[in-house]
């Protein structure tokens, strides 16, 4: 009961990214890190796909970006990327969870 409580109170993490990407790795281990520390949803957006093609024309150049939401909300919208909260290329553990914090706190 205690875990699925925290899980509610989580952020979901979308990560876009493609495979071949160095930084993109980094950005997987580093989100891997905070994992080990606290609960989150993780998507992946792998922008090489058919589907992803709004979200290719968005951040083809950007990636990794990280997008850190409430678990509970709506799903990625490509026309509210500008509002997001989100990481972008390199990132830390500690810049990661301020983020998370800051969504907690919203």
């Amino acid at each position: 009961m205690f875990a699925s409580g925290r899980l509610l109170q989580a952020c979901r993490i979308t990560l876009f990214t493609r495979d071949n990407c160095s930084l993109c790795t980094t950005a997987k281990d580093v989100l891997s890190q905070v994992g080990n520390k606290r609960p989150f949803v993780f998507q992946k957006v792998d922008l090489a796909l058919p589907e992803s093609r709004p979200w290719r024309e968005l951040y083809d150049f950007d990636i990794p970006v990280i997008h850190i939401s409430k678990a509970a909300a709506k799903e990625e919208d490509v026309g509210m990327a500008g509002k997001a909260v989100k990481l972008m290329h390199r990132f830390t553990p500690e810049q990661v969870e301020a983020k998370m914090d800051k969504v907690q706190s919203s």
